[in-house]
């Protein structure tokens, strides 16, 4: 009996071993969580036995637990690298439309020839749906995650719809010299502003605003306001004017404190709507081909309403506050970032943004019931319970941070102490075992 009970010592000595050295092993493995082999004595006994001079029968291997607490984060320069900190795994599949997923803490990912985001092993990252402007998830539910996928296409052109004018008018300035406006000759006007529109295709036109004081005499704080769209001047109509006979697209009338007069009775101090007409609209004016799908409409303020940002007329120097608008040009793809909350967003060299998706993260009632599938990979089991799905940083979900990775959670001091511990245990069941030889050979030379 002493022989089974050293070859259980020996067994369990050899399983520490073994666990200590996978660990080792993967001291440097991303995601990894490192293992301890626990151990049960055995006991066994009959009815008649005798349980006060039983001794035991050695000892088994109770189970090989992984730990799951938090490995340190290393920082790199890849925004496709991902790290989980707190609780969570990344749900990933080995085919586009597979729904067998499995769970991983390792988040080294990168791009295949699909422009899909994948792991060493060609997985797919799994996503949440969003919407593309707001980022609004729409779902989290496991079953709607898709692979997510970065675009490699040029973004859309974006039409202009809105521009976005606020200025100080001089109130010192003096009536122009040239009675009729040119837009060619500055002495015709007292100030100018430009900025660039977009038509349908995405091709940048210049519209150029030009300000002209009124005579004080018959028109008190008055400035007509004149406009080009390519060097070519066009009415309130948006119809092209032949030369010499510009006429203004609207007054801008002002109060003896520099403020915007909206009582006027001649203008409602604000929108003006171009109309886009094809033949005789503001899109009469284009010649490539395209158009202005939309009226294009002028606002005298910035594009938020700021209450500081009205055109006034001080006596100051003439100063542009907003000069905006609502339009792009294609753009292409510059940079893709992921937020703490798992959104991918691309952005684009026109300025735009889009939401691509957000990464799924999986939590279970048990993770150490969970099965082990190697490549740092993990799938359910009986034990583990069901993936309950949700968003990164709700409920008991950790949050992500890009452009780091989760390291080991293994302590190469702590193992190379096990190590020496474990061997130790093997040295002595060995010497157990050498003694019952040595006591049986003296047995069998009794005669």
């Amino acid at each position: 009996m002493s022989f089974n009970i050293a070859l259980t010592g020996l067994a369990a000595a050899q399983k520490d071993l073994d666990v200590t050295a996978n660990n080792i092993a993967n001291v440097n493995t991303t995601g990894f969580k490192e293992s301890r082999a626990e151990f049960a004595d055995v006991y066994a006994s009959s009815v008649f036995s005798s349980g006060k001079t039983k001794n035991g029968d050695g000892v088994k291997t109770a189970t090989v637990a992984q730990q799951f607490h938090q490995g340190s984060l290393q920082f790199t320069n890849n925004s496709l690298d991902l790290a989980i900190t707190g609780e969570g795994y990344f749900a990933m599949s080995d085919d586009i439309a597979s729904q067998d997923f499995t769970y991983t803490r390792a988040g080294a990912f990168k791009l295949n020839s699909d422009n899909f985001v994948v792991d060493a092993g060609g997985n797919y990252l799994q996503g949440f749906p969003v919407d593309p402007s707001t980022g609004n998830t729409t779902s989290v539910s496991l079953s709607t995650t898709s692979p997510i996928q970065i675009p490699d296409a040029s973004g859309s052109p974006r039409h202009t719809s809105n521009i976005y004018s606020s200025m100080n008018l001089d109130s010192r300035s003096d009536i122009p010299t040239t009675s009729a406006f040119d837009p060619t000759d500055s002495t015709s006007y007292n100030s100018s502003t430009s900025t660039t529109v977009y038509d349908s295709l995405g091709e940048p036109h210049v519209v150029q605003l030009f300000f002209v004081k009124q005579n004080p005499a018959t028109a008190q704080n008055s400035w007509q306001v004149y406009a080009t769209l390519d060097g070519q001047s066009f009415d309130v109509n948006g119809t092209a004017t032949a030369v010499g006979a510009h006429t203004p697209i609207d007054t801008l009338d002002f109060t003896a404190a520099g403020l915007p007069n909206v009582t006027a009775p001649e203008i409602t101090f604000g929108d003006i709507t171009l109309p886009s007409d094809a033949s005789t609209g503001l899109s009469s004016l284009l010649t490539n081909g395209a158009q202005f799908p939309n009226n294009v409409t002028i606002n005298w303020r910035d594009e938020a309403g700021t209450a500081n940002k009205v055109p006034t007329q001080y006596a100051s120097n003439f100063e542009v506050k907003a000069l905006e608008q609502d339009g792009a040009t294609v753009g292409r793809l510059a940079g893709i970032d992921i937020g703490t909350d798992g959104k991918v967003v691309a952005s684009y060299s026109n300025g735009d943004t889009s939401f691509l998706g957000q990464v799924a993260m999986v939590r279970f009632s048990n993770s150490q019931g969970l099965q082990q599938a190697g490549d740092t990979a993990w799938k359910k089991s009986l034990t583990s319970g069901e993936p309950i799905a949700g968003e990164p940083g709700s409920g008991t979900l950790g949050s992500i941070n890009s452009s780091a990775l989760e390291q080991s959670n293994v302590n190469l001091t702590n193992e190379l102490v096990d190590l020496i511990s474990a061997q130790r245990n093997f040295q002595a069941n060995s010497r157990a075992l050498e003694v019952n030889s040595t006591i049986q050979q003296s047995i069998l030379q009794i005669r």
